[in-house]
């Protein structure tokens, strides 16, 4: 029988990278779909039809350049993804939320979302309870926002500025970005992220060199992230 992933992107330039060929490596089909279309990136409250859970072998919920505390910019999609995500963990449908989907994750889990006093761009190493299930990086980090711990969760990473990852029952969610390669961060940066990373006082151009050259143990690490997800957390 087929093992069915899906990528749950929730804009158009964010690829899934080495972490969906991890999945369809481990012998999984690979589905993607994208919540919020080009056409609507710049009015993104807009309604989606989120297929059932239950017909897949694992959800990968990817990253967003929106807040997932942010109902009302968001909420026609947002609210209906939390049911989702809740209805997927009540049917024991293994989850893996980075970044936005981690923390969509601690949301509907019983934790929050806010505002972070500064945000994390860039590669950064974290501390790992765990380093078998989630290791120490360096990892690739663009969020604005960070999540508060379910409070039946385990976190299990960290560094000085946010909690980095938790699990629960079969969900994992991690902060940062293992599916980020430079082809991707160069996708975010035409996209408005060169305003952002300069004035986070950051050199885009550099910061995309640094990703090109990082790019190869980048993906070997999130191989080890996905073989970790599937064998620990999706097999509870």
């Amino acid at each position: 029988m087929t093992m069915r992933a899906l990528f749950l992107e929730h804009d158009h330039v964010s690829p899934p990278g080495p972490v969906a060929e991890r999945f369809a490596q481990r012998g999984y089909t690979v589905e993607e779909q994208v919540v919020v279309p080009p056409e609507h990136f710049h009015s993104p409250n807009q309604h989606f039809e989120f297929p059932d859970p239950t017909q897949f072998d694992a959800l990968i919920v990817m990253g967003a350049p929106w807040g997932a505390w942010d109902d009302e910019s968001i909420g026609r999609w947002l609210l209906p993804e939390i049911a989702w995500l809740r209805q997927a963990d009540a049917q024991g449908v293994p989850v893996l939320g980075i970044c936005f989907g981690g923390q969509l994750l601690a949301r509907t889990l019983g934790g929050s979302v806010a505002r972070a006093p500064r945000s994390e761009i860039g590669w950064s190493l974290i501390w790992s309870d765990e380093p078998e299930l989630v290791g120490p990086g360096p990892w690739f980090q663009w969020h604005f926002d960070r999540w508060t711990v379910p409070p039946e969760a385990r976190e299990i990473a960290r560094n000085s500025r946010a909690s980095q990852a938790f699990t629960l029952r079969r969900n994992l969610a991690v902060q940062f970005h293992p599916e980020l390669d430079e082809a991707a961060l160069r996708g975010w940066v035409d996209l408005g992220g060169r305003e952002q990373l300069v004035a986070d006082g950051q050199d885009p151009d550099v910061l995309l060199a640094h990703t090109r050259a990082e790019t190869p143990a980048a993906a070997e690490r999130a191989h080890r992230l996905v073989d970790a997800f599937i064998d620990q957390v999706a097999s509870r």
